[in-house]
């Protein structure tokens, strides 16, 4: 199976007056590093956004490697099946002269391989080429996406970034649908760097801010981490749409334009290390856990999706139900009906079942709705262009590829009896813990027919290996073990403590 890893330049940033934000050439410079302003960034990603052809991509940012002597390293990012993002650094002569050969040792990460198939390749999305922010990632280095495959460079199984590009590409070439979303990805700003690693549960997270929802002083740090997250993005390309401090204090919400949803997979993953980076640069710590803090709103990834068929969004019927068109609600339909089953992918940790509270504003009833915001699925008010489905109960530490594969694979192709009128109307419920949802998943036929056996023995394994390491029932208090064997915060060193 091939999964996808990511190419990243490194260039040193200036603001929109040129002036140098991160100096790290000491007093004397020797280092001669690419160095690009905010404003330049911005429009060369956008340009490299633009080529969608995988064979334009690759010969015009060769071409632009080979010839741009600053560049002095590629980041090639990929995520395993859980949905961390990795990432390892070529030399970039070393790259150019290995392109055909790039390989890693897959047994060594958590997700990945097993011991005897540890070699794995790495096969580079030149249509995911990205110039980096200097002040923000160093300078002299550029960011790329790429799958991961097996050693004959057939597509590895777990890696769902290259499963969910082969789907989004099989759709596109059969009969022209292009799938889109839009992630509505939200975060808490902790006081002191590496607060989750050293999470207390008697002492729990300290908040920086007092502040609600849109609410906060023009420069305190809450502010200025949202304005430097928020101008980092646009020089990625993002096509930024707002961003405000949410409901709960020291509570943030960046969002970024629709797009295709591979491209909008991959600024999940590249929007979270942006978060990260920019608050430990402050001191301070971006996380993304789904329910940090008891009592108040946790942290979701309200996911907007929807479909495009030949220029004309076919989820939009102005005569229809809420505006949706039959194709919408058939969606709908297919993605409530198996929803119990895909939610351990949706919320995939501990932690994440704390947040399914609607007390909260939170998302944990299996049902469709217009204006009840406790629903699973909100149908937003919108127009022949905006036309959506917000998928509102998908927690921000999910594997953003595994959860679109699976909802697009639902939604689309299921074959079981659409959910009833009458089953529609009738309250249910997502499950309360991750042990009731193993449950759900762990004897669904359904999950293993769309993304295979073998990977859902292995998303399995590391889901039972997270509920044996906490207590069955979550209780009031967050425990330490809910936070240091989250996938995203642990390590090796940590994972093996017992």
């Amino acid at each position: 199976m091939l999964i996808r890893a990511t190419l990243i330049l490194v260039v040193r940033t200036t603001t929109k007056k040129g002036r140098r934000l991160v100096d790290t050439s000491g007093d004397a410079p020797i280092k001669k590093f690419l160095e690009l302003t905010y404003e330049e960034l911005e429009e060369l990603n956008i340009a490299a956004r633009a080529i969608r052809d995988p064979a334009q991509a690759q010969t015009t940012h060769l071409k632009y490697l080979e010839a741009q002597k600053t560049i002095k390293a590629i980041t090639v990012c990929f995520s395993d099946i859980e949905g961390r993002l990795h990432m390892l650094d070529y030399d970039k002569r070393f790259f150019l002269a290995s392109l055909e050969n790039l390989t890693f040792d897959g047994s060594s990460i958590k997700g990945l391989s097993e011991l005897s198939e540890s070699d794995l390749r790495l096969v580079i999305d030149w249509t995911s080429f990205t110039y980096l922010p200097a002040d923000v990632f160093g300078s002299g280095k550029v960011a790329i996406f790429a799958n991961v495959a097996n050693r004959d460079l057939s597509p590895y199984q777990s890696d769902f970034r290259g499963q969910l590009q082969a789907y989004a590409r099989e759709l596109e070439a059969g009969d022209g649908t292009q799938a889109f979303m839009a992630p509505e990805l939200e975060g808490f700003l902790l006081d002191g760097v590496d607060a989750e690693q050293h999470f207390d549960s008697h002492a729990g997270f300290k908040l920086i801010s007092t502040g609600g929802y849109f609410h906060s002083l023009p420069l305190d740090s809450l502010r200025r981490f949202i304005d430097a997250t928020a101008e980092a993005q646009r020089a990625m390309g993002f096509k930024n749409e707002k961003d405000h401090p949410e409901v709960a204090p020291s509570q943030f919400e960046i969002n970024f334009s629709y797009t295709d949803v591979v491209r909008a997979c991959d600024q999940v993953q590249l929007y979270k290390l942006v978060c990260r980076q920019i608050a430990a640069n402050m001191g301070l710590t971006a996380t993304f856990l789904p329910k940090p803090i008891q009592n108040i709103n946790g942290n979701g990834m309200h996911t907007n999706f929807s479909l495009v068929r030949g220029g004309t969004n076919i989820f939009h019927d102005p005569k229809g139900r809420d505006g949706l068109s039959k194709a919408g609600w058939d969606f709908i339909d297919r993605v409530l009906n198996r929803a119990p089953e895909l939610c351990l992918i949706l919320n995939s940790s501990v932690n994440a079942y704390r947040r399914l509270d609607p007390n909260f504003e939170a998302p944990n009833q299996i049902k469709a709705s217009a204006i009840d915001r406790g629903s699973m699925i909100r149908i937003p008010f919108a127009n022949a262009k905006t036309a959506r489905i917000e998928i509102r109960s998908v927690a921000p530490d999910a594997n953003p590829y595994l959860a679109l594969f699976a909802i697009m694979k639902t939604g689309l192709e299921d074959k079981a009896p659409a959910v009833s009128t009458d089953k529609r109307a009738r309250l249910r419920f997502l499950p309360g813990t991750i042990t009731d949802a193993i449950r759900l998943f762990q004897t669904s036929d359904f999950i293993a027919t769309i993304i295979g056996q073998d990977s859902k023995d292995k998303y399995l394994e590391h889901k039972k290996t997270a509920r044996d390491r906490n207590p069955r029932d979550l209780g009031t208090t967050i425990k330490d073990s809910e936070i240091i064997y989250h996938h995203e915060v642990t390590n090796q060193y940590l994972w093996n403590q017992f």
